[in-house]
C-alpha cells in the first residue's frame, strides 16, 4: 500500500512538511525584503549625483 513505508513514516513526513512550510514562507519574505532594501540603497546612492 503506502509505497512500502510504515504508517508512522507518513505521519512524520506530513508533520515535517506542516512545520517546514511556514518557515519557508517566512524565509522567502525576509529574502525579498532584504533584496528590496539593497536595491533601494543602491538607487539612493547613485540618485544623489543627479
Amino acid at each position: 500500500m503506502f509505497s512500502g513505508l510504515e504508517w508512522y513514516w507518513w505521519i512524520l513526513m506530513i508533520v515535517l512538511l506542516v512545520i517546514a512550510i511556514p518557515f519557508k514562507i517566512r524565509a522567502m519574505k525576509w529574502w525579498n525584503r532584504r533584496r528590496q532594501e539593497k536595491k533601494d540603497e543602491e538607487h539612493r546612492k547613485w540618485g544623489d549625483d543627479e
